[in-house]
């Protein structure tokens, strides 16, 4: 239970913190309206699943071929957490979002890009693999595993689903903006002391 509540916590502060994936379907939902913008969200959320198939594979290998070089990327996932948890705090309130109009984009150019974005997005990255060497024992259940990496797409699907339907309404666009810089701070200090927390337990 402690592993799971863990891996749901980290997953909706990642979620939630801004980034490319954010200001891609903020400039798909306010430029394209809705339903560009729920697509570009359910690519961002496909995107999550390739990182989470390889991470699956690759934490395996790792295991079967080192523990120590194993041990060295959990410690190396603590100090990602502790660094995003950092810049997320001093991050500013205001996010920098392309609005200038392009040709109109089509539902499957909206899904594509989502999820480009996040496939090559190297913060999902070491989301993802910081998750699955820092809260994951490596003994736990492969459906087990799948269903935190379902947990995680899901997440992403629901989170940036919320933001095209808030941004594709200008005034919802605005109360959200507003609202960012609390939201860093609140999102930066937990993830410190989640990073520092992992970093220092056995």
């Amino acid at each position: 239970m402690t592993e799971v509540i863990a891996v749901a916590v980290i997953t909706l502060l990642a979620v939630v913190s801004p980034g490319a994936d954010f200001a891609m379907v903020v400039r798909n939902s306010y430029l394209y309206g809705r339903s560009t913008g729920l697509f570009a969200a359910a690519g961002v959320a496909a995107g999550v699943l390739v990182h989470v198939s390889y991470t699956m594979l690759g934490v395996g290998l790792l295991i079967a071929s080192s523990t120590a070089l194993f041990t060295a990327i959990k410690l190396a996932g603590a100090g990602y957490l502790v660094w995003i948890g950092i810049r997320t705090f001093r991050a500013r309130a205001e996010l920098t979002v392309d609005l200038e109009s392009k040709p109109e984009l089509t539902r499957l150019g909206a899904l594509r890009s989502g999820f480009l974005t996040n496939v090559l997005n190297p913060k999902t990255t070491l989301f993802v693999v910081s998750t699955f060497t820092q809260v994951v024992d490596p003994q736990t259940a492969a459906w087990q595993q799948a269903g935190y990496g379902l947990f995680m797409s899901g997440a992403h699907l629901v989170w940036f689903g919320a933001v095209a339907l808030f941004f594709s309404h200008s005034a919802l666009r605005e109360r959200m903006l507003r609202a960012q810089k609390a939201l860093n701070r609140a999102i930066g200090s937990v993830l410190v002391g989640l990073g520092v927390g992992l970093g220092l337990a056995r």
